[in-house]
């Protein structure tokens, strides 16, 4: 007679589970824990991970990668010329001032302040100096300012005492030593010190006056003085020519001619050659306007120079007129030598005030010139073959914005 089978309903346990359950119950007589249930696989067509080429590095999306390049080659091409475009659309000789801050004000005082150097070296940062100096081109016929003053580290002026002041020209080793020139440093309200007894002392230095007269390179003025007991030192550097190439004459007219203001400077030129000449504009606004420069050889005798006020700079940027020429300087400019250049001497403060024209006067045309035209050229080209290249391989896009500000000439 066949026994009938008993089936016993076990839970369903996994390899491992089982495992556990035995040995938790050989070694501690009662149940394992149960696990925790497996992570769910995931959905079908989604691979746990990227795919990757035969060195096992992730592969890369070909097109995806292409496009991105030809992308890259079209913004650059695209910035080179819209840049080139907008920088090129003023003459060299006649840019915005907001381009040249830096030479706004060429005849302000360089100044500074540092901690105290103490002679034998080292410093002292509880002492701070404060110095100025009025200039450091100098033409022939010009001086020089030099002011010092010490402050605490609270701001509070401290007693100083100059103890030396003694001008001499740098010079090569080998060459002759040029003489040394003392300056009288004072804080008594009279020359270069507009305020007495204020703790900052000024000096002067006018080489044509001195045994320097006929130096041509850097002249360095070291000031030793003493606070609170210590010893100090200081130095100041100018570049002096003691030739003069040019003078002017003090004639100045204007005309507008091509649809710009030219201002004509005339100057009795002695040294010929290469001179390089700026002037400043401000509107009647007063606002620092444009830089106006003048590049070009002259021959000895009399000379007009013309410093151009382009037209559409004017008409871009709203010029009120009349406008203030101001602070003109130049200089011959020398090769193979130091100093490098010779000054004129400058014409300091308002120099000449224009006519009221109309601004509709002026034209709005860009500038042009054969270097213009040629480089406009070669950028277009540049660009239309970056956009054809771009737009071939993804003709279903439109290309990226311009830099232009419209549609790329290129195109």
């Amino acid at each position: 007679m066949r026994l009938p089978v008993i089936r016993l309903a076990l839970p369903a346990f996994t390899l491992a589970g089982l495992a556990a359950l035995v040995w938790s119950l050989v070694e501690h007589g009662g149940p394992a824990p149960v696990a925790s249930a497996a992570p769910a696989p995931a959905p079908p067509g989604q691979p746990f991970f990227h795919p990757v080429n035969e060195q096992g590095l992730p592969a890369v999306d070909e097109r995806k990668e292409r496009r991105r390049q030809l992308v890259s080659n079209y913004q650059l091409a695209d910035h080179t010329y819209c840049s080139y475009r907008d920088g090129s659309q003023y003459p060299t000789g006649s840019r915005p001032m907001s381009e040249n801050a830096d030479q706004n004000t060429p005849n302000a005082p360089v100044t500074e302040m540092n901690p105290m150097r103490l002679q034998g070296g080292g410093a002292d940062r509880s002492v701070q100096l404060q110095t100025s100096q009025s200039r450091v081109y100098m033409a022939a016929s010009e001086a020089v300012a030099f002011s010092l003053r010490a402050v605490d580290a609270a701001g509070q002026v401290r007693p100083l005492v100059i103890t030396r002041a003694v001008a001499q020209g740098i010079t090569y080793k080998g060459t002759r030593q040029t003489p040394q020139v003392s300056i009288a440093f004072a804080d008594d309200g009279g020359g270069a010190d507009p305020v007495p007894n204020d703790g900052a002392f000024a000096g002067v230095l006018a080489p044509a006056q001195t045994g320097l007269a006929g130096f041509k390179g850097t002249i360095r003025t070291q000031v030793s003085y003493n606070v609170n007991g210590k010893n100090g030192v200081v130095a100041f550097d100018v570049i002096y020519t003691p030739e003069l190439p040019a003078v002017w004459t003090g004639q100045i007219r204007e005309a507008v001619e091509n649809g710009s203001l030219d201002f004509y400077l005339k100057a009795e030129v002695r040294m010929p050659g290469r001179y390089i000449v700026s002037g400043r504009v401000d509107d009647t606004r007063g606002r620092p306007f444009a830089l106006l420069t003048f590049n070009d050889v002259l021959g000895p005798g009399p000379n007009e120079l013309r410093l151009t006020m382009f037209g559409k700079l004017m008409r871009d940027q709203d010029a009120a007129l009349p406008l203030t020429l101001r602070d003109v300087d130049g200089y011959l400019l020398k090769e193979n030598t130091d100093p490098d250049r010779a000054l004129m001497p400058r014409l300091e403060g308002k120099v000449f005030t224009s006519k009221k024209h109309p601004l509709e006067g002026f034209s709005d045309a860009e500038w042009q010139s054969e270097e213009r035209t040629r480089y406009l050229t070669e950028f277009a080209r540049d660009l239309k073959l970056a956009s054809g290249e771009l737009q071939a391989f993804d003709p279903g896009q439109p290309l990226p914005p311009s830099e232009c500000g419209q549609k790329p000439l290129a195109r």
